[in-house]
């Protein structure tokens, strides 16, 4: 099945990621990455932002009210849900200025996940954490390279995660007690169409991937075949998530990263597509 998606804001970011709808903010908010900076889309198409830092990863609504942003070094946090609301740092997780945050979630069990890489994309020098109730970062997966999409499926037993550089997508096993274990191959991505970046689950199980250079976004069954694809306008797709009051519009971030505007010139706008599937409620977190 081929799809083709419409932009819904203007090429508002240089880069876009991190998606995320959420009825109690009204709608959709994802993050001007390297700007440092969150977004958030109006009911009447207006487009808001608000500075969190020199890097904002990822955005996620907090089960207590207000909302975590994944910063270059540490995680902050607002009391409200209102975009423009004070931030208040966790702490510093690491001191390598040339390793930053980027993309995470949260488990069904509202901890918090973060992932890092070089900023030099140097193999092996990310990892991916776990947040402790504190904001204190524990290692799950050491060595990673660029650690990117992380979602869960419907029963939550199962939780999908990216490290672009392996050109795939990978599965774990998940229970509350013992996190995640048995991570192994789920699909695997033609290096001519791109690399796995962000992704989220829909209500049947699928995982829509968001393909870094690929102009496409891919759904893969719960079986790991490709089953549907996105077509886009530009080449550097960065994530996705279901939104709208039924959860049934799926929005896609993009890049403008090295890109020429001239020849891309919607790079950096969200896209939607209506793929005739429902997603999953936003996982909240804890912190």
């Amino acid at each position: 099945m081929i799809l083709t998606a419409y932009p819904v804001t203007d090429p508002v970011a240089e880069h876009g990621e991190g998606p995320v709808w959420s009825g109690r903010w009204g709608g959709l908010r994802w993050v001007d990455m390297l700007a440092g900076d969150v977004l958030a889309l109006d009911a009447d198409g207006t487009v808001r932002r608000r500075h969190a830092g020199a890097v904002a990863a990822v955005v996620r609504p907090r089960a207590a009210g207000g909302y975590v942003v994944a910063a270059e070094r540490e995680l902050l946090l607002s009391d409200s849900d209102d975009l423009d609301a004070p931030l208040r740092s966790l702490g510093e997780a690491w001191t390598d200025p040339s390793i930053r945050m980027n993309e995470g979630g949260c488990d069904p069990d509202g901890r918090f996940y973060i992932g890092s890489m070089a900023y030099d994309s140097a193999p092996g020098r990310g990892s991916f954490y776990v947040a402790g109730p504190d904001g204190g970062l524990s290692v799950v997966l050491p060595g990673v390279t660029i650690s990117n999409g992380f979602a869960f499926s419907p029963d939550g037993r199962l939780a999908y995660y990216a490290d672009t550089a392996t050109g795939r997508v990978d599965v774990l096993d998940y229970d509350a007690g013992g996190g995640l274990s048995g991570r192994r191959p789920f699909a695997a991505v033609d290096p001519g169409q791109g690399a796995p970046d962000g992704l989220t689950v829909d209500a049947e199980g699928g995982v829509w991937v968001a393909l870094w250079n690929g102009g496409a976004v891919h759904r893969y069954d719960p079986s790991g075949r490709l089953d549907a694809v996105i077509d886009l306008p530009v080449r550097k797709v960065t994530a996705v998530t279901f939104g709208g009051e039924h959860l049934d519009r799926l929005f896609v971030t993009t890049s403008a990263l090295d890109v020429d505007r001239a020849e891309q010139p919607q790079a950096g706008a969200v896209f939607a597509a209506d793929p005739g599937v429902r997603g999953l409620p936003v996982l909240q977190a804890n912190l």
